[in-house]
């Protein structure tokens, strides 16, 4: 059974890594917003083309503001995934060991 709980482990080491570079990635497009950057920018673009598709179905869910919020909202669905899903990856590979 060593075989299922180092698949686990590295599971929640990927969903781990994978889960905090998009949140690096959200974090830096919404500070780049702050100062209307460049869309020619290839940063930029690709910073656009990554976060968009969670961020669009965020913000077509919440009512209309002056400010987007769609961003926090990222990072809370970012948290509860690390703790939640990573948590239980782990756990799930220690147990089955």
């Amino acid at each position: 059974m060593f075989v299922l709980s180092n698949l686990f482990t590295a599971l929640a080491k990927m969903a781990d890594i994978g889960l905090t570079i998009f949140y690096w990635l959200v974090l830096v497009r919404a500070l780049s917003s702050w100062v209307n950057p460049d869309p020619a920018n290839p940063i930029i673009q690709f910073l656009m083309r990554t976060t968009e598709p969670i961020l669009a179905p965020i913000r077509r869910v919440l009512p209309y503001m002056a400010i987007d919020i769609s961003p926090i909202i990222a990072f809370l669905i970012i948290i509860f995934l690390k703790h939640f899903l990573v948590q239980t990856l782990y756990d799930l590979s220690f147990a089955v060991r």
